[in-house]
């Protein structure tokens, strides 16, 4: 009965080019957010959309968006800027783009789209801006800036806004860019605030941004259900962290795509540098390095490339120790100085973008409250694909665990959430001997030098540099000269797992023979002519062989003394 009641996107009263879009795009059926949004929007009605990261949120305020300017194209006598989509990273903003470009594919000349969120050439920009197109997608500060700088005008013409991942704009410190931008909007235009949970952050921007909205809170996990993705903990200390990994990696215990989470950005490194001397490689998903180089990560392991990524999400980065320690513990310590590390704040990694066909999560540290668990977890079994989370938990950990656990199992009716996963850490010890020597290999020495390499390799690529690089060639030559980096040295033989060190269970058994098969003809057994006395004939052939023991003077005549010459 609920498929029949189910609407379809034929059945919303959307344009021809949009349905054709769509149809080219795959998506047979509307998700349920989509289901309930897209007719409230093409109302005219302002909305707070609360949905599970991964159930389709963006296609949700897109598709009603392009309808709106189709429809208002009729009706317009000159161009202008008409939705303004914010969001607080600038993956998603990429993101963002791409989807409202895709489902633009049929009607690219009537509606037009810009992604203003990276840093790059104002001028460039601004050029684009005073063509008026459609749609504009920015982060908040982005947008202010150009609003400031009089490069785009929305005074009169904006007719709909919308904020994606609504709970992070607030925490990204977007709150005072916010509160400005709102002073540059008419005082009458549609809003949307879309987000993956109502936290407090949501309810305030909610005062200061909807009128009369409608609040869609779906009645389903944050999650997605058990049905399509699995949750399992392993308790393991640091030690045996990395072995775990290795072996279940190298035995093929985890298949496809995987992101690999941790807490800090020189963790990152150091499991990357860690998997390398095992020929597994991955690529890591650094805030510091500029967006381009971010996008080109997040895009190499969408087309394959990588098969693993290790990131960390936003909060770890703000905390130098990766929030572990308390408040209490902290208490008498030596204060350390603030890190001198430049994050760029308008990245997220554990939100926001979309890593697309990920089988596996991997929290090789867990995440420090809820929030993070659910959109790091939210990063697989999309829409409808399946996925798995696995996450190691140490004693100190544990806490979190639990508090992770009550959460979850109160969308789930009390069911429990995170099962054991069952793993044997002694039918692998030979895993460990060697993943400790490999672990500890991975000095704080080795990691700077893989971050000094990177970001070598990014200074010779800048095109920004290259013009300083023409009128200052020594510069260049100098850093092309610049000392060899040894990071880890790569030992070939530990990228085989020879047979000995394979569980019981994995081991190559001998064949059984065919109980219905003829029985092989015995062969007549030869005699062996040479393994007679064989250990003494060796020994008389070294003999001979040997000149010293087998010298013997010839055709020498003895004469022998006569009797009467005595």
């Amino acid at each position: 009965m609920a498929d029949e009641k189910k609407v379809m996107f034929h059945e919303m009263e959307l344009d021809d080019r949009i349905l054709k879009a769509i149809s080219q795009l795959g998506w047979p059926q509307p998700t349920l957010i989509q289901e309930t949004a897209i007719p409230l929007l093409l109302e005219g009605k302002d909305v707070l959309m609360r949905a599970r990261t991964g159930s389709g949120k963006t296609a949700a305020f897109a598709i009603p968006a392009i309808q709106k300017i189709l429809n208002l194209k009729n009706t317009s006598i000159h161009q202008c800027i008409k939705a303004l989509i914010l969001s607080p990273s600038k993956e998603l903003c990429g993101q963002i783009a791409s989807v409202i470009s895709d489902l633009t594919h049929k009607c690219a000349r009537e509606v037009r789209c810009i992604d203003i969120s990276s840093s790059g050439d104002t001028h460039i920009q601004k050029s684009l801006l005073s063509d008026k197109p459609d749609i504009v997608v920015a982060t908040p500060s982005r947008a202010l800036a150009h609003l400031k700088a009089n490069n785009m005008r929305l005074k009169d013409d904006l007719s709909l806004l919308v904020v994606d991942e609504a709970d992070l704009v607030f925490s990204f410190g977007y709150e005072d860019e916010i509160k400005e931008l709102l002073s540059h909007l008419p005082k009458i235009y549609q809003a949307v605030l879309a987000s993956a949970t109502l936290s407090d952050d949501v309810l305030s921007l909610k005062k200061i941004v909807l009128r009369n909205p409608v609040t869609l809170k779906l009645e389903e996990p944050e999650l997605a259900p058990a049905s399509q993705l699995q949750h399992y903990h392993l308790f393991a200390e640091e030690d045996d962290k990395a072995a775990i990994l290795y072996a279940l990696l190298k035995l093929n215990l985890i298949r496809g795509k995987s992101i690999i989470f941790v807490r800090t950005v020189d963790r990152c490194y150091k499991l990357k540098l860690y998997l390398e001397q095992f020929k597994i490689s991955s690529c890591v998903l650094n805030s510091e390095l500029p967006a381009a180089v971010r996008c080109l990560s997040v895009d190499q392991f969408n087309r394959g490339r990588y098969q693993i990524i290790v990131a960390s999400d936003e909060k770890a980065l703000e905390q130098p120790d990766g929030g572990m320690l308390a408040g209490e513990e902290q208490i008498g310590k030596k204060k350390k100085q603030k890190s001198k590390r430049r994050k760029d704040r308008e990245s997220g990694v554990s939100r926001g973008i979309d890593f697309q066909h990920v089988s596996n999560v991997i929290n090789f540290d867990f995440p420090l409250d809820v929030t993070s668990y659910v959109h790091r977890a939210g990063r697989t079994a999309r829409g409808n694909n399946q996925g798995s989370v696995l996450s190691f938990v140490s004693i100190r950990e544990k806490p979190l665990m639990e508090a992770v656990e009550d959460h979850l199992s109160k969308g789930f009716k009390g069911q429990q959430v995170l099962q054991k996963y069952e793993f044997a850490l002694e039918e692998v010890e030979g895993f460990r001997y060697r993943s400790r020597d490999a672990w500890r290999a991975v000095t704080r020495v080795a990691v700077r030098e893989a971050r000094l390499k990177e970001i070598k390799q990014e200074l010779l690529n800048c095109k920004k540099l290259q013009g300083y690089f023409e009128d200052n060639p020594t510069d260049l030559a100098a850093l092309k000269r610049d000392k060899a980096l040894h990071t880890v040295r790569v030992q070939p033989q530990l990228a085989h797992v020879p047979e000995y060190l394979l569980p019981a269970a994995l081991r190559a058994e001998p064949a059984e023979p065919d109980a219905d098969a003829p029985p092989e003809p015995k062969k007549r057994k030869q005699p062996n002519r040479t393994s007679f006395g064989s250990a003494k004939r060796h020994k008389y052939q070294a003999r001979q062989s040997n000149p010293l023991k087998s010298f013997k003077v010839t055709n020498i005549k003895q004469t022998v003394p006569s009797t009467g010459d005595t």
